[in-house]
């Protein structure tokens, strides 16, 4: 007789832990060992079922439990749960919810604190809460209860399975018109470019596919605080922000100096948030062309005010900081996750005509403005078209 699926998984770690002691909860735990102990228990389970059979079970052993088919799906970037019947999931059409639930908030809580473990943190009482990438690549983040007043709740960014190149993004719709061409060509004439919108606009979704077009010969030095973009480009070096944990912090400006030392062609850096983009502005300034950085703004407009504030941490008069963006930012691409993920608008950078050395950003191209009105603009140059 075949039990039911909970009974099921209490036997298979029961059956584990008999032949494999600690082995039947630790995160190397395979789908095959779990095959083998299913097979070892008297349940009649019909061929055609029994791979999807054991990989459920692992899920529920060692991995993300009824999310785990959301993690598989490649169209899927986004899982929110917020209680045990309440998940939702965004394939890059917005939220929806998902057909996917838990026994109670108990589950969810052991749900969290796998996942957690497959990548080597703690969630518990005394560490409530957990920002870390799976090694599918996807980023987990989890906090659990009294923090989380109704329950566990876990939200995956899933950037493993979906990492599509420029041609990719354009059949999906990410370029209206001109677009593509005007992004290609700031790519290909290594202008330096910060990738701006909100969250789960598609910023370093792009950012992968730029990398991924870039020469292959070219040496691309990557920073970032939690590591994401994880390109397929044959040349890169990719650097990791480290929190304070009982060792010396080390944040994205140390590692952006450090890159400047390691002969970069291109540096990227995932998520200008702090005083980082004093040193990336200094780097700009003096012949690293081509860098790609992201930033969260609602719009283009906002870009110079949240970068004079983010500056202004690190005590950068507002002069030098105009001159800094004048002379190292050539534009800035915006993109849209509304009514889907898209290229909305590029400004480039320019100085005003009053003091010297301020700087300004100007619309070249926008998705919603006919490409003529454009015509022979400042984009066009910077882009080579």
């Amino acid at each position: 007789m075949t039990p039911d699926f909970a009974q099921l998984v209490d036997e298979v770690r029961a059956r584990l832990a008999d032949g494999a002691g600690a082995r039947a909860s630790a995160p190397s735990l395979t789908v095959a060992a779990v095959a083998e102990a299913l097979s070892d228990l008297p349940v009649v389970v019909p061929q055609q079922s029994w791979d999807d059979l054991c990989v459920r079970l692992h899920d529920h052993l060692v991995g993300a439990g009824p999310l785990g088919p959301l993690l598989r799906d490649a169209s899927v970037t986004d899982v929110l749960v917020n209680s045990p019947n309440d998940v939702w999931v965004d394939t890059g059409a917005g939220l929806m919810r998902a057909d996917v639930s838990f026994a109670d908030e108990l589950a969810v809580r052991e749900c969290a604190r796998r996942l957690a473990a497959g990548a080597g943190r703690p969630l518990d009482d005394a560490h409530p809460w957990v920002d870390a990438v799976l090694p599918g690549g996807q980023r987990l983040h989890a906090i659990v209860p009294p923090l989380a007043v109704d329950g566990t709740v876990i939200s995956l960014r899933c950037f493993g399975l979906r990492k599509p190149t420029l041609d990719d993004l354009r059949a999906a719709g990410m370029f209206v018109g001109t677009g593509h061409d005007y992004v290609l060509g700031l790519l290909e004439h290594r202008r330096s470019v910060l990738v701006t919108g909100g969250t789960g606009s598609g910023k370093t979704t792009l950012v992968r596919a730029l990398i991924n077009a870039c020469d292959p010969t070219q040496r691309i030095v990557i920073v970032e605080d939690t590591s994401e973009l994880r390109p397929h480009h044959p040349h890169t070096v990719s650097l990791q922000a480290r929190g304070s944990g009982g060792v010396q912090e080390v944040g994205l400006a140390h590692l952006v100096r450090q890159a400047l030392r390691m002969r970069p062609d291109r540096i990227v850096v995932g998520e200008v948030r702090g005083e980082e983009v004093v040193d990336l502005l200094t780097a700009l300034n003096t012949g690293h062309e081509g860098a790609l950085a992201t930033m969260h703004a609602n719009s283009p407009a906002q870009v110079l005010s949240r970068v004079e504030l983010l500056a202004a941490r690190s005590g950068l008069a507002r002069s030098a900081l105009n001159m800094a963006v004048a002379g190292g930012i050539d534009a800035v691409i915006h993109v849209s996750r509304l009514p889907h993920r898209h290229v909305s608008e590029i400004a480039v950078v320019a100085q005003t005509s009053g003091a010297a050395g301020a700087a300004e950003l100007v619309t070249a191209w926008s998705a919603h403005v006919p490409a003529e009105a454009y015509a022979a603009s400042q984009l066009d140059t910077l882009a080579g078209l």
